[in-house]
């Protein structure tokens, strides 16, 4: 009896072996299942979705706005960004003008940056870097053929102009902030009364008073307004041809010529059109209109200007006429300012 059992056993453990033979012969002559299975499709090419994010990249700026602060840097940026080939740093990066970003590097100021596809400009604007004296050699050693643009308004529009900015912030912020003959004018002594002389608005005391009040050389404002002499130390490092131009007045009268102008200083194909832009007649001057939607500049931008009086107005526009030819000279070009 128990050989019985001992040969049953062992006969069951020959058909085990056996069938685990067979199965792996089985196995390796026959294709696996996944085998079998027709290959994955790759999936569905978008020409836009593949290219963005196959050759996406963020680019150092091959183009700055480099000032005037209150000049039309922000409108100057926003129109240059209907252009197709043209992507725009949405924010202003002070990359150039403040220390503690200068210390991050390249590498910071590059992911700062747009995501461009290959043959697009990345542009960037930072007002102060005009007037920053360091700027223009930081510049030049990021790239030497870097494209440069320059948009000016008259420097004495351009400083009540920035004079309203400040006190609109410091208002903000409920700080109190000197009126702006108070900064703009240095009095030669205590007297009261020196806002009564007359000096014909041509900044010489013509007798009828002991006092006169005369421009501070070293308010903050009229020193951004200064444009020679920060446009000298730009060419110190750039060739004039390096540096565009563009009339600020013109820009805000008549956009499209100057847009123009711009693109063929980029070397852009001509893309933005004439229609691009329309005249808001509420908020008095041009709005842009791009793939059918249109946008107008923040509320910030037509700003009612803080009051200067015809006299401190006229004071400063001759202290001014001599910087402002000197500029001209330098630029080649002569602008209709006060």
């Amino acid at each position: 009896m128990l050989w019985s059992v001992l040969l049953s056993l062992l006969l069951l453990l020959l058909l085990q072996v056996q069938l685990y033979v067979c199965l792996r012969e089985l196995r390796a002559s026959t294709p696996s299942t996944l085998a079998l299975l027709p290959p994955v499709p790759p999936p569905p090419v978008h020409a836009n979705i593949t290219a963005t994010s196959i050759s996406t990249a963020q680019r150092l700026p091959g183009a700055i706005i480099i000032g005037v602060r209150k000049g039309g840097t922000r409108a100057l940026l926003e129109m240059l960004n209907l252009h197709p080939d043209v992507e725009v740093a949405k924010a202003e990066v002070h990359y150039f003008n403040l220390d503690e970003n200068y210390r991050r590097g390249l590498g910071w100021y590059r992911a700062q940056m747009p995501f461009t596809l290959p043959g697009q400009l990345t542009v960037e604007k930072t007002p102060g870097y005009f007037t920053a004296p360091l700027v223009p050699e930081r510049v030049w050693e990021m790239n030497p053929a870097v494209r440069l643009l320059l948009i000016v308004r008259d420097p004495a529009e351009r400083l009540v102009s920035d004079y309203t900015q400040v006190l609109h912030n410091r208002l903000q912020r409920h700080k109190p902030y000197q009126p702006l003959e108070k900064l703009l004018l240095l009095k030669d002594d205590d007297d009261d009364n020196n806002d009564d002389v007359d000096d014909g608005g041509d900044g010489v005391d013509h007798g009828k008073g002991r006092h006169r009040r005369r421009i501070d050389p070293g308010y903050k404002a009229l020193q951004r307004s200064l444009y020679h002499v920060h446009f000298q130390r730009w060419l110190e490092h750039f060739p004039r041809e390096q540096i565009h131009v563009v009339d600020g007045e013109a820009l805000v009268r008549d956009p499209y010529p100057e847009l123009r102008k711009a693109e063929r200083f980029l070397e852009l194909t001509p893309r933005i059109k004439p229609s691009n832009f329309y005249f808001n007649a509420t908020k008095g001057f041009y709005c842009l209109v791009s793939a059918g939607h249109d946008k107008c500049l923040d509320e910030s931008k037509g700003r009612p200007h803080a009051p200067l009086r015809p006299r401190a107005f006229r004071k400063l526009c001759h202290f001014l006429r001599e910087p402002n030819k000197r500029f001209f000279n330098l630029v080649g070009q002569t602008f209709t300012w006060c």
